[in-house]
């Protein structure tokens, strides 16, 4: 079993406010958000080596990839802003496992009465969007304490690309890997 702790380490992340640039018939990133999202990410630009070049003087476009912050969501469009602690499990084979997310304490249960209720548990990166509805609330004394997340891989492709997120997920946020 893995656990994945909270070590209170910012990531310092630079943020860019330039438009992209996209070519026809292209699609970066895969994550559609709402207008109620706010961008916390870091634009890349490229170079386009593919075109050719023309002239000195004419300036050639270049290809803006979004880098999307690796986040958490339980209603889409708002960030969870608590760092929860991560158990994971695999199989002896490798062919599955399971990932556990504890959160204390979120700050969805601030927001949910102004944006909604909760939907899900989203995982958001600038590959995708990884999804449960596995979700419970923890209440004591009838208020909202918790909530524990269940993500599942079936596949030993499904837990590379939660693996990839996870990565991404503990850099920006100052989490680090204890085996036990």
């Amino acid at each position: 079993m893995a656990l994945l702790q909270s070590f209170a380490i910012s990531s310092p992340i630079s943020h860019h406010s330039h438009q992209p640039y996209s070519l026809p018939g292209l699609a970066f990133g895969g994550v559609h958000t709402s207008m109620r999202s706010s961008f916390n990410g870091q634009s890349l630009c490229l170079p386009d080596s593919r075109l050719p070049r023309q002239s000195q003087t004419r300036r050639m476009p270049r290809l803006s990839i979004m880098m999307i912050k690796p986040t958490i969501q339980f209603i889409q469009g708002t960030d969870e802003q608590t760092i929860p602690d991560v158990r994971l499990t695999k199989s002896r084979d490798g062919t599955n496992g399971m990932a556990i997310f504890k959160f204390d304490q979120p700050s969805v249960f601030d927001s949910s009465s102004e944006v909604g209720d909760i939907t899900g548990f989203y995982m958001i990166d600038e590959e995708g969007v990884l999804q449960s509805v596995d979700v419970n609330a923890k209440f004591v004394s009838g208020k909202p304490a918790g909530i524990e997340a269940k993500y599942i891989m079936r596949t030993p492709r499904e837990w590379d690309r939660f693996m990839r997120f996870m990565e991404r997920y503990a850099n920006a946020n100052g989490l680090s890997f204890i085996k036990k």
